[in-house]
């Protein structure tokens, strides 16, 4: 087998243009392999495909040959739809592109061309009221930040550090400068903060946990794309650099997925390659993001509960349904849908993150 190149593909993980009325999703970089093989197993579960039974696709925040680019791309959503459309990269922009998606006519019917956005953050007051979209549960994550390997940052930070590094007001002790590492009982270094690309889930979830709504002027410039520590940003001052990241995408990459342009071995997840480069997941408050060792690690229950997030697919309002989820969604994303099935929890526990017995429900 082939290593998953993960925009829509066939149940042979060959590409395919999803048609006028299958269902095709967008936005969260952190969700988007989950996704994959959630909509892949469907396909190949139900051989009746048409518009009554349509089948389930899920384009990447970015192409899967580049992950980490963070420039726009252009895509082909469904057949009908414009091929100039510009790839959403992240929640907030599939959640944009979800409410003001094209239209296209097909036998009479008109369809979107995005049905569902995934987002790895919360609704925020910016996004459209709950009759315009609604977000579905789908599963768990924790966010904490990453390192390198060897680094001038402690092991440990407490929320408060975190805070004062990315509204760079760390305070100056022991004859170091400001901003510096050993300020905070790291060696000495100053400090390198970095945020993922504008438009992340993990952007906004993380600066709302750390209560930062303006990022400091010592922020480093690039913004990479968010859970890609193979960025060309983090070869460059690697001692000094500090970025959030997803605890569930680092546990997928890391202990259960290939080397990048290798083939999965048994055990191995067909969608997303080890993109953690030299990065490791490091402790807030003195509690791990993760336990336990290999393919069994998993996110801790002691990590902060200010640092966990649900994960959502975000569906249109539906006035007619008990759960506002659209009738020829609720297969997929409502409580009783193939999403939520108990088979299920091990493709989400396998993508490194959480079951929740809040999956299906809406907010």
């Amino acid at each position: 087998m082939a290593p998953a190149l993960a925009d829509p593909v066939n149940g042979h993980l060959k590409p395919v243009t999803p048609l006028p009325y299958d269902i095709v999703g967008v936005g969260s970089d952190t969700t988007q392999n989950m996704l994959d093989q959630l909509s892949v197993d469907y396909n190949a579960a139900h051989k009746t495909h048409n518009a009554t039974h349509p089948y389930i696709y899920s384009w990447d925040a970015t192409p899967p040959s580049d992950p980490t680019i963070t420039t726009p791309t252009l895509i082909k959503p469904k057949a009908g739809c414009s091929s100039k459309t510009v790839r959403p990269d992240g929640s907030s922009a599939g959640i944009t592109d979800l409410t003001t998606t094209q239209k296209i006519k097909y036998k009479g019917k008109t369809y979107p061309c995005f049905d569902f956005s995934r987002s790895s953050r919360p609704r925020k007051a910016t996004d459209p009221g709950k009759t315009s979209i609604v977000f579905v549960t789908l599963a768990r994550d924790a966010v904490t930040y990453a390192t390198s390997a060897v680094t001038n940052a402690p092991a440990n930070l407490t929320a408060k550090q975190l805070t004062e590094i990315y509204s760079c007001t760390v305070q100056a002790t022991g004859g170091h400068p400001a901003n510096n590492w050993a300020d905070l009982g790291g060696k000495s270094g100053t400090i390198d903060p970095i945020l993922p690309q504008s438009g992340s889930g993990t952007l906004s979830f993380f600066l709302g946990a750390i209560g930062v709504t303006t990022p400091g002027s010592c922020v480093n410039a690039t913004t990479p794309e968010e859970n890609e520590g193979t960025a060309p940003v983090f070869s460059t001052d690697s001692a000094n650099l500090i970025f959030p990241f997803s605890a569930g995408a680092y546990i997928a990459d890391k202990y259960h997925s290939p080397a990048c342009k290798k083939k999965p071995g048994a055990g191995q997840n067909d969608f997303g390659c080890n993109q953690t480069g030299k990065l490791i997941l490091r402790s807030i408050n003195g509690e791990a993001p993760t336990s336990g060792t290999g393919s069994k690690t998993v996110i801790d229950s002691k990590f902060p509960p200010t640092f966990k997030r649900f994960l959502y697919d975000v569906v249109p309002y539906a006035a007619g349904t008990a759960n506002h989820i659209p009738a020829n969604l609720a297969g997929f994303f409502s409580k009783t849908g193939w999403f939520c099935s108990s088979a299920r929890g091990s493709v989400i526990r396998d993508y490194g993150f959480l079951t929740t017995p809040l999956c299906g429900f809406t907010s």
